[in-house]
């Protein structure tokens, strides 16, 4: 079994997403305000309405050192809980670096690559995406700069550590590097960073010098096609019709990884499972965002994009799920969260490290604290057939291990943890901010 193509939901869908917007003129972007930020090859996926995109030769090739990725029955976690459910996990843990994100990565470093591009700059949460990048980057000779969350960076030094040993150079953000970076440190010299901030710092980067370019690991619509051979595979591998679909949401990458295949199935009238998108109850934007157009840094320098979304500038309490501490879902994945495509719900973190406990004692896989938002719904739905007797399918996104997270799930074992719920006029303060 072997990927070949991408799958765009663009075509299929019963209407086309709201169009990014200059912050200028308020006008549609074009490819030439793209082109400072992104090879041409990267913004025609970027826009296109095709079904499907070919995955080059030279990106599969590369995708055989951990694809296909396994999709294993859970068996012994059914047992624990006592349930008729059958779980299914489709697990990304697997690749160079852990993750799903060498997913997108790979083809990013390839194209940059192509166009004759030099460095690639970007940012990093829980550093998963920065490690995939500084990967791919080294497949391809690229020099790799990249801005690591504060908050991340000081819980989770071996994952700096690894981007380091693929060649990358790594800051912690905000840092003194950048206008953006510095004019956020004057403000607030203790801030703990966010995904906003960080991206303003890569972006400012990236558009300094020529030869430089940026690569977003989560939000943009090429990203989330690339993901889609997570859910391809999954559908090949599947023995039978699943009831409920689950994957954690920050940007909305590995979700929509897994779910887009299915959903263009379920749209086709072929299957018809529940679609559920998880977030934590720390960064709420689907659950308690607005959907209105907003920046997709906090500085203000990307296109207006419509989503989902808590404020370009609010920041996240630093919870250990570092890759969901974003303040917007993909543009995407909140048009068709508008549509009713797909339902979410929100997770506090001990809840979750529980659920990701359990899992490892139960499976032997350490999940990363991202994908135990979706282990804790799947939980929470397998008792539930428990009690009614329903014999459900669950299919699950396990994104990627946790064994460079164990200070958190350290964390979680010694009581310190704690959950983290947004008070409701934290948000409307940040809302309130939102380009007029």
């Amino acid at each position: 079994m072997e990927a070949t193509r991408w799958y765009n939901i663009v075509a299929d869908l019963p209407e086309p997403p709201p169009p990014p917007l200059h912050p200028g003129t308020r006008q549609p972007i074009g490819p030439d305000d793209l082109a400072p930020l992104f090879p041409m090859e990267l913004i025609e996926q970027e826009v296109s309405t095709d079904r499907f995109v070919t995955i080059p030769v030279e990106v599969r090739e590369i995708y055989r050192l951990w694809r296909p990725t396994p999709l294993i029955r859970a068996e012994r976690l059914e047992r624990a809980l006592r349930t008729p459910a059958r779980i299914y996990i489709k697990y990304e843990g697997v690749s160079p670096v852990g993750s799903h994100k060498t997913n997108t990565a790979v083809p990013q470093a390839f194209y940059n690559a192509r166009q004759g591009v030099r460095r690639l700059t970007t940012e990093t949460g829980a550093g998963q995406w920065g490690s995939a990048l500084a990967f791919a980057c080294a497949q391809f000779d690229l020099d790799c700069e990249i801005w690591m969350v504060r908050a991340s960076y000081d819980q989770k030094p071996y994952r700096r550590h690894m981007m380091e040993l693929y060649g990358a150079r790594v800051h912690a953000s905000p840092s003194d590097e950048t206008a953006s970076g510095a004019k956020v440190l004057a403000e607030s010299p203790s801030s703990p960073g966010s995904l906003g901030i960080a991206i303003s710092e890569a972006v400012e980067r990236a558009g300094a010098a020529a030869d430089t370019r940026y690569a977003l690991g989560s939000v943009l619509n090429h990203v989330l096609m690339h993901q889609t051979v997570i859910g391809e595979e999954a559908l090949e591998q599947l023995p039978e019709e699943p009831d409920l679909i689950i994957g954690c949401t920050g940007g909305g990458s590995n979700f929509a990884g897994l779910a887009l295949p299915f959903l263009r199935e379920k749209m086709a009238g072929g299957i018809s499972p529940r679609v559920l998108a998880v977030e934590p109850t720390a960064c709420p934007s689907l659950t308690k965002g607005r959907y209105a157009y907003d920046f997709g840094d906090t500085a203000g320098f990307t296109p207006l994009m419509k989503m989902y979304t808590l404020g370009h500038d609010f920041i996240p309490d630093p919870i250990h799920a570092g890759g969901l501490r974003y303040h917007g879902m993909a543009p995407l994945l909140s048009h068709m969260y508008k549509l009713g495509l797909f339902e979410a719900v929100a997770k506090p973190q001990r809840e979750c490290f529980e659920a990701g406990v359990l899992f490892a004692r139960t499976q032997g896989i350490i999940p990363a604290p991202e994908p135990t938002h979706a282990l804790a719904a799947t939980i929470e739905e397998a008792r539930r057939c428990a009690e009614t007797g329903e014999s459900k399918v669950i299919l699950a996104a396990v994104c990627g291990h946790g064994h460079l997270d164990m200070s958190a799930y350290d964390r979680y074992m010694s009581g310190e943890l704690e959950d983290s719920d947004v008070p409701a006029e934290r948000i409307e303060a940040a809302l309130a901010r939102l380009p007029r």
